[in-house]
């Protein structure tokens, strides 16, 4: 298996070269449900059993959903198999990552990981199944890798085989999120000694394929439409910011408005994307660190580095529920590693190389996607000298009531400054995500904002 990684790798700038790549072959394609799950994963388990075989992920009824749609853990009586902390990492080496590894350095005290049983819980409707199948058969990438061909007619997991690692970056991009939905969250961003400021927001997400109304010249080349509401603080009230993310973001540049609540001013946002500043993140994360990785990757070089077996956090559901506050969860120097779930996977590793001439604050990049549903679970940024800057770690968990995997939510660690942000939490919001949600054209034009900013 390292020959055929290493030989993946080595093909990714050849076969970035040319124009337009090619889907993969009928027969390849056909290993998607036997040899390969649905979405691409090997659906066998690995030599040591440590990793189960893919059995179909957790049933919609694997656990209860509360009135306020939180849902129960299904693996709440599971006790850890072992602790990893400072002291004993050595012998664990082998399956953590870089910035994992920084962390313990960074906090040899308290920074921990309770690693429980593998669970493949990742599930989807039958219907993206059917749609990963149509991508690997007709899409392709085109222009440099910086945008998909032939990709309307499934939309989901543009490369469910990947072949280089802008192809498996563009399964996470690509990935479904379990449709319209609107959700309430907060973001935090603790100082060093752990006092934080909770910023609220109120988001709304639509895609093309659920926006009856919308013009089917836009629909063609679009990703997504995105709207954030900041309810709170008091001085940050009222302030919405709208993205149009498009499929093509060179073709056709991600286009973003922020209307300002003081000045009930609507402009245009253009350092929304890349290393424009994230939202009320005190200079914690860039917009392209929001959801691990988002937008254009046309600045960077992609490399696949190859598959691994990792711990990453998975099947986070304690750390998501209504009986865990805030203050339980946000704590100085990392969140509270009591609360957070690890477990053994398969994980392909893309590297990310700033290319020569393009401007970003992170030099180079790494990712690890899990393969079963190319969510990014862990992520390293490196700052111009080389030095390890920020780590990523997201809190991966089946919403099995609605057959998507999703993040409790994500954290970065900025490993110099001793600070971190987490954004995505929920807890002890009113509602928990909304799914199914009705969504028309007119809702996401900078003509609403206003409205939007004043209710």
């Amino acid at each position: 298996m390292n020959t055929t990684l290493k030989m993946l790798g080595a093909l990714s700038l050849s076969l970035l070269a040319s124009s337009v790549l090619a889907a993969v072959s009928a027969d390849e394609a056909a290993k998607l449900g036997s040899s390969l799950t649905p979405l691409g994963a090997e659906m066998a388990g690995n030599a040591a059993g440590s990793i189960p075989a893919w059995s179909g992920g957790l049933a919609s009824d694997a656990g209860q959903v509360d009135a306020r749609g939180f849902l129960s853990d299904p693996y709440a009586s599971e006790q850890p198999l072992f602790t990893i902390t400072a002291q004993n990492l050595e012998q664990y080496r082998e399956q953590l990552s870089a910035g994992q590894l920084a962390m313990f350095k960074r906090y040899p005290e308290s920074y921990r990981m309770a690693v429980y049983p593998t669970h493949r819980s990742s599930a989807l409707p039958d219907s993206i199944y059917a749609a990963a199948r149509t991508s690997a058969l007709k899409t392709g990438l085109r222009d440099g890798g910086n945008g998909l061909t032939d990709f309307t007619d499934s939309r989901y997991y543009a490369f469910p085989i990947p072949q280089n690692g802008l192809e498996v970056v563009w399964n996470h991009i690509t990935r479904y999120r379990g449709g319209n939905l609107k959700r309430s969250i907060v973001q935090a961003s603790p100082q060093t000694n752990g006092a934080y400021t909770l910023v609220h927001f109120e988001d709304e997400v639509a895609f093309p394929e659920n926006i009856p109304d919308i013009d089917p010249d836009k629909a063609e080349n679009a990703l997504l439409f995105f709207k954030q509401r900041v309810t709170a603080p008091s001085r940050l009230a009222g302030n919405v910011l709208l993205v149009h993310d498009s499929l093509d973001q060179v073709k056709e540049p991600r286009m973003a408005w922020l209307y300002n609540a003081g000045q009930r001013r609507v402009r245009r946002a253009p350092q929304v994307a890349y290393d424009g500043p994230g939202t009320a993140a005190d200079g914690l994360r860039t917009s392209d660190n929001f959801d691990m990785f988002n937008g254009a990757p046309d600045r960077y070089d992609w490399k696949l580095v190859g598959k691994r077996e990792m711990l990453i956090p998975y099947n986070n559901y304690r750390v998501a529920m209504p009986q865990v506050k805030y203050e339980d969860i946000l704590k100085a120097g990392h969140v509270n590693q009591d609360l957070i779930r690890y477990e053994l996977h398969r994980v392909w590793e893309v590297e990310a190389t700033l290319k020569a001439g393009e401007r970003n604050i992170y030099a180079k990049r790494r990712f690890y996607v899990d393969e079963d549903s190319w969510q990014i679970a862990l992520s390293e940024h490196y700052d111009g000298r080389g030095q390890l800057w920020r780590v990523g770690e997201a809190m991966l968990m089946q919403h099995y009531a609605q057959k998507v995997p999703v993040y409790a939510f994500e954290a970065l660690y900025d490993i110099i400054a001793g600070r971190y942000i987490a954004i995505g939490m929920a807890n002890e919001e009113k509602t928990s995500v909304q799914y199914g949600t009705q969504a028309s054209a007119k809702d996401f034009t900078p003509a609403a904002l206003r409205n939007a900013g004043v209710r």
